[in-house]
């Protein structure tokens, strides 16, 4: 798997890993994803964010949450 996309400089966003270089975290792009459904509307506010970068993010993230099992409470079960 090539994330070339995603780059670390510890002299740009306090060495958060960024998207090609810019002024856009990884985090950053994940909380755009969950505030602009509509990736047309999220293209329009952010045109230098490319479909390979937003492909490339949630792979990144989603490589953290690998084999870890988080117990959630009760409460947040689903009722039939």
């Amino acid at each position: 798997m090539k994330l070339d996309r995603i780059t670390s400089n510890p002299n740009r966003m306090n060495g958060q890993p960024c998207i090609r270089n810019l002024r856009l975290t990884v985090r950053r792009v994940i909380e755009l994803l969950a505030t602009y459904p509509d990736r047309a509307e999220l293209h329009q506010e952010f045109p230098e964010l490319e479909d390979e970068d937003i492909r490339q993010v949630l792979i990144f993230a989603s490589s953290y949450l690998d084999d870890r099992i988080i117990e959630l409470p009760n409460r947040y079960e689903a009722v039939a």
